[in-house]
This record gives C-alpha cells, sequence and structure tokens, in this order.
C-alpha cells in the first residue's frame, strides 16, 4: 500500500498528497479567494512540483472559502507587484505562463468549482483538463469587461474551442454570472452535478485516473493538447492587453466603483457581487 506523502502547505493555498498519484490543491484565501501578486509565487512553485514529480497522475483543484473558488484578481496590490515578477520558463509572464504549464502538464489537473469561479478563477477553471461545478452553487464568468478591462489569463484563446465563438463572444462581452446548468449546456464545464454528489463524483474520477499507467495518461493527454490547446502567440497578448486596460483613467473608474460596492470584501453575496459590473457608470 502506498503511503502519503507529507502535505505541503502555506497559510493560503494548501497541497495535500492524498496518493503519491493523486494530489489535491486547495485555495484558503478568505474572505473571497481573490488571487494576486502575493499567491502567484505559491501557485506557480505547486505547478512546478506537478511538472517535475515522477509520482503525481492527478490532481484536483478546490477551495475551502464557502462560496468561493477564486473571484478576481488583486486589484488593491501596486501594478508594481505584479510586474516585478519575472516571466516564467513559456516566456509568458507569471500568471499566463502558470496556466499554459498547468495546460501541458503530463497530469491530469481537474477543477471542483463550488462558489465563484469568476476572472482569474475561472482562468484557472479554463486552463485545468477538466471542470466539474456544483449546479446549486457554482458560478463562472469574465467579468472584465464590464469593468473596462480586458481578460487577461487566456480566455478568448480557450472559451472558442469550447464552447464555440457566438457563445464565448457571449461569455466575454455580456460580462455575466454563468450558473452550472448553463455552464455545462455551453461546454463551460464538463458537467454540472447536484451539490451533495460533487466532491464524491470528482474524487471517483480521480482515483480511477490515479490507478491508471502514467505513461499512457501523459502521452493521451500530449495528443489531446496537440488538436485541442492554444498556442503561446494567442495568450501572450491577453495579458498585455489586461495590463493596458488597468492603466486607463476610465478603467481604474470602474474598479474603483466595484471596490466601494464591496467587490472585494466579506458579507452578503447578493450585496456583494450579485449585481451587474456593466452597469456601473463610466
Amino acid at each position: 500500500m502506498n503511503r502519503p506523502e507529507p502535505t505541503f502547505t502555506t497559510e493560503q493555498i494548501h497541497l495535500e498528497r492524498r496518493l503519491p498519484s493523486y494530489w489535491r490543491v486547495t485555495f484558503d484565501m478568505p474572505p473571497v479567494n481573490i488571487f494576486g501578486p502575493k499567491q502567484l509565487p505559491l501557485l506557480g512553485d505547486i505547478v512546478t512540483r506537478i511538472e517535475t514529480d515522477p509520482d503525481v497522475k492527478v490532481v484536483v483543484f478546490d477551495s475551502a472559502v464557502e462560496g468561493f473558488f477564486i473571484t478576481h484578481y488583486d486589484f488593491l496590490a501596486p501594478l508594481e507587484d505584479s510586474l516585478r515578477i519575472p516571466p516564467g520558463s513559456t516566456g509568458l509572464e507569471a500568471l499566463p505562463d502558470m496556466l499554459v504549464r498547468l495546460s501541458r502538464a503530463p497530469v491530469v489537473s481537474i477543477a471542483a468549482i463550488r462558489g465563484r469561479a469568476t476572472g482569474v478563477g475561472s482562468e484557472l477553471a479554463l486552463a485545468s483538463d477538466m471542470r466539474f461545478a456544483s449546479h446549486e452553487k457554482a458560478i463562472l464568468s469574465q467579468w472584465e469587461v464590464g469593468a473596462g478591462l480586458v481578460p487577461g489569463g487566456g480566455p478568448m484563446a480557450r472559451l472558442p474551442r469550447l464552447m464555440g465563438r457566438g457563445r464565448a463572444l457571449e461569455v466575454l462581452l455580456g460580462a455575466d454570472d454563468i450558473h452550472g446548468d448553463l455552464a455545462e449546456r455551453y461546454g463551460y464545464v464538463n458537467r454540472s452535478l447536484p451539490d451533495a454528489e460533487l466532491d464524491g463524483f470528482v474524487e471517483a474520477l480521480a482515483m480511477r485516473i490515479a490507478s491508471f499507467d502514467k505513461e499512457a495518461i501523459a502521452e493521451t493527454k500530449r495528443l489531446v493538447d496537440v488538436a485541442s490547446l492554444p498556442p503561446d502567440a494567442e495568450i501572450k497578448p491577453e495579458w498585455d492587453a489586461f495590463l493596458a486596460s488597468l492603466g486607463r483613467p476610465a478603467s481604474q473608474t470602474r474598479i474603483k466603483a466595484l471596490m466601494a460596492r464591496g467587490f472585494h470584501r466579506s458579507g452578503d453575496v447578493e450585496n456583494r457581487l450579485g449585481f451587474h459590473v456593466g452597469q456601473i457608470g463610466s
């Protein structure tokens, strides 16, 4: 019988090695799982471990914060904190580099979405190989255009490949919430499951994959990647456009309005995040 390896833990991201072949990565950044430059190196280190570990075959991403997978990038952090992080091994900036490497790793990645997967949360889910959502509690979105921003983590390259051009534009330009059942119909997620069944389904699938031959898993995934992953040339302009849009005065006005309405604070979900960001005045 395999003996579990030690767990890698930070205050905000936990890596649990349930088996040498099966890992869980849990985001724990209360109150709403905002992701920013402080978390980038932590998750980047975990992606490196995923890429290089000889035994791991499947990794599941989930959240310990009720109601939130990951919400959005940390707009309160100084922009310099993001800019000073060096590019990764792909030559892309830190966030898109990490997501591209996760997609290409010889390991199966699964996002178990309970709560809001919006902005960076949606982009991490899209970079994962599979996405499973709580029917009652999952909410996905790329809300950035509603705040005068351009999404930066690859959704323009990935979403059309999953759901087609028209639906991708609806998600990106509508900048509105997509609940679990619609996300399944559109191909945003693999399946939307009753919340009570989500954990058991993901656990059983992960354990099943973890029991298979790693070389067969990696080679099968590599060949699917050839047919389905966007090239880096499509990913890079998105991050550049995101940073450029973040610096525009109109975008800053909209972001400040979001923050004033409690977008980044804890409290009642409906009051904090239930409005349409596109309705905020320019």
